[in-house]
């Protein structure tokens, strides 16, 4: 017998259609027997998004935000956490109170995205007093350089074509942490090999031409399709460990489910179901 949906959440961003969420939170609803939720997407830009969820009834109980509508989504909220204020983005916005007491808290759980696939590389340990590199400097970037420093990192260079260091510096900052700024014409393989950790948010085409300097040290690539990276594949071949941005995926939606249910995330079947689709 169909079960009524009671309880709804969706993914908003653009472009959308490409969105693993459904699959990963539908799967973990199965999995725990939540039969009254549903999970869907929205095509969303950052000006339509406090628009398109004051339009939505009350069985919307949260929100995965991707980009271009993170910023948004931050300065939509009533209420923050303070990770998502201090990185200045938010992927989650979760409903709070009811009915005209009703608000949403914005939180950004990629950060715990990012721990996943450090603890995956098996590097969170070692990263106290290390130095790390982070290549790229827009969005993704900032729950990266949130992650490293509150891991202990000391120095965090940031490779990127423009110097952004008044906006994303007070991330390792605020940690303690030191935060510097190179272009692509550094020597590379130098600051990979001196590096705990390598970090790549950018896409594959963007470092097309810096792989096999970069590949000398531990890799996450936030990019998961396609799999594997030449990045990802030059840094195994060179002994080294590397995880994609599918860990970083399932991560941080298994905070999103628990935010927005209330129950423990099905880790397992969630993540199985990632690695079916991915293959």
């Amino acid at each position: 017998m169909n079960r009524a949906i009671t309880h709804r959440a969706a993914v908003l961003g653009s472009p959308i259609g490409h969105s693993r969420s459904p699959l990963l939170h539908n799967t973990g609803y199965r999995a725990a027997g939540l039969e009254h939720w549903s999970y869907g997407r929205f095509e969303c830009i950052a000006e339509q998004l406090p628009e398109l969820i004051g339009a939505l009834d009350n069985s919307y109980r949260g929100f995965s935000v991707t980009m271009p509508a993170k910023f948004a989504a931050l300065d939509f909220a009533t209420e923050r956490t303070d990770r998502a204020e201090r990185i200045g983005s938010a992927n989650t916005l979760v409903r709070i109170g009811e009915g005209v007491h009703a608000g949403w808290r914005a939180d950004n759980t990629d950060v715990d995205g990012v721990f996943g696939a450090l603890a995956e590389l098996d590097v969170s340990a070692s990263l106290m007093g290390a130095h790390a590199t982070v290549i790229g400097g827009g969005g993704t970037a900032r729950p990266v350089l949130w992650a490293l420093a509150s891991l202990g990192v000391a120095q965090v260079t940031v490779v990127n074509r423009t110097d952004r260091s008044e906006e994303l510096a007070p991330l390792v900052e605020a940690h303690g942490g030191r935060c510097t700024f190179v272009n692509y014409e550094a020597a590379l393989r130098d600051l990979a090999e001196q590096s705990a950790v390598l970090v790549s948010t950018v896409p594959s085409a963007a470092i097309q031409d810096h792989v096999q300097d970069l590949a000398h040290t531990s890799v996450f690539d936030v990019i998961y399709e396609p799999w594997p990276t030449p990045l990802v594949t030059q840094t195994q071949r060179n002994g080294h460990k590397a995880v994609g941005g599918h860990v970083m995926l399932a991560n941080q939606a298994y905070g999103q489910f628990e935010q927005f249910t209330g129950v423990p995330a099905p880790r397992e079947a969630m993540w199985q179901a990632l690695i079916n689709d991915l293959h």
